[in-house]
């Protein structure tokens, strides 16, 4: 058996200080949910909630057994952001004092069977089309039922990343005008990170963010990547101009060169289609990918790191180089690496 290890570290202080920043840029009043679906993106959820719980007013889940292990630990709100499908998850819901989104009419049934309207966020499209109620549907709800009703009003932005598309503001108006149809106590939320980044005016009652905690979010450098994603070099080898590397040759060598061997491949959770060029960081410098991407190893030329020995750690990503690099380079985003690293990664969470 073997003693070395890949290792996924995950620092609680980098999650907490991204948290901070983000908050300090919105303009209300806004309670801030953290959106912790997925295993808290990779990052142990568990870990997260009790590391955030005093920075943050809720989270935010998909699965409802996540959001049972997190009424465990937190008595703050949880919210089901794709809502119930059945009778037997009404009743799980409200035994849990979960909060749920009901986006659709099938859903809203279930609710009125019941005739509970408590702890309710109502889904409108606003041009995600997605989920979410058509808003003139939705008014014909409002009208009938909820009129007197306290619940949240919420909507998705499709394109919170890129401050000049116009899609933006066409969804503000949509939603904006929608809620000056409704009485003076419906709350509101519309603000992922994009939109506290982009739009900070628009945060409104309740902000949901999701990427920007983990450090994700490619367009602000005050936001840290939490993780880092690490294993040793195995072997080191020099090679002749000429000479391929790995599966099918796809690298090839135009000069006397050095490569290294990295143990962790695509068993591991890296992409197969890692791209040559790919940057990552070995004793503080950048390398780069070379040769296709193997079940267990990387290999990187390292040929101008004079002091690069076998044993030594390569970065993948981490807060010196921030995964929405390697994200970025590959045509991928940053949610696929950090949801998709394997069970065999040794995880190390450090906690505040």
């Amino acid at each position: 058996m073997t003693a070395i290890n890949s290792e996924l570290i995950i620092d609680s202080n980098l999650l907490r200080k991204n948290i901070s920043y983000i908050k300090s840029r919105l303009q209300n009043e806004s309670k801030f949910m953290a959106v912790i679906k997925s295993d808290a993106y990779g990052h142990n959820l568990e870990s997260v909630t009790k590391n955030i719980d005093d920075l943050v007013e809720g989270y935010g889940v998909v699965r409802i057994n996540e959001a049972k292990k997190i009424r465990n630990l937190s008595k703050k709100k949880v919210l089901l952001m794709q809502g119930i499908y059945s009778q037997e998850e009404f009743i799980t819901a409200k035994k849990f004092n979960l909060d749920v989104v009901v986006h659709n009419h099938d859903q809203f049934k279930i609710f009125e069977e019941n005739n509970y309207f408590k702890n309710l966020w109502f889904k409108v499209n606003t041009g995600m089309n997605r989920l979410g109620f058509e808003i003139d549907d939705f008014i014909d709800i409002y009208n009938e039922h909820l009129f007197d009703k306290k619940f949240v009003l919420m909507t998705h932005l499709a394109a919170s990343n890129d401050k000049e598309s116009i899609s933006n503001h066409e969804q503000f108006k949509a939603f904006e005008d929608l809620t000056k149809k409704m009485h003076e106590n419906v709350e509101k939320s519309i603000a992922n990170t994009g939109c506290i980044m982009n739009f900070p005016d628009k945060s409104y009652d309740w902000v949901r963010c999701g990427i920007g905690i983990y450090g994700g979010y490619f367009k602000n450098k005050e936001i840290l990547t939490a993780m880092t994603l690490r294993s040793p070099i195995v072997n080191l080898r020099q090679i002749k101009p000429g000479q391929e590397v790995g599966y099918d040759g796809r690298a090839k060598a135009t000069e006397k060169m050095l490569i290294a061997s990295v143990y962790l491949g695509y068993a591991d959770g890296l992409p197969l289609a890692i791209e040559d060029g790919t940057k990552v960081m070995i004793n503080n410098k950048i390398a780069e990918v070379f040769g296709r991407v193997s079940m267990d190893l990387t290999t990187i030329d390292v040929s101008h790191i004079k002091d690069c020995a076998v044993g030594d750690w390569c970065e993948f990503f981490s807060p010196e180089l921030p995964i929405s690099e390697i994200a970025k380079s590959n045509k991928l985003i940053s949610y696929y690496f950090m949801t998709g690293i394997k069970s065999r990664v040794k995880k190390i969470f450090l906690s505040t």
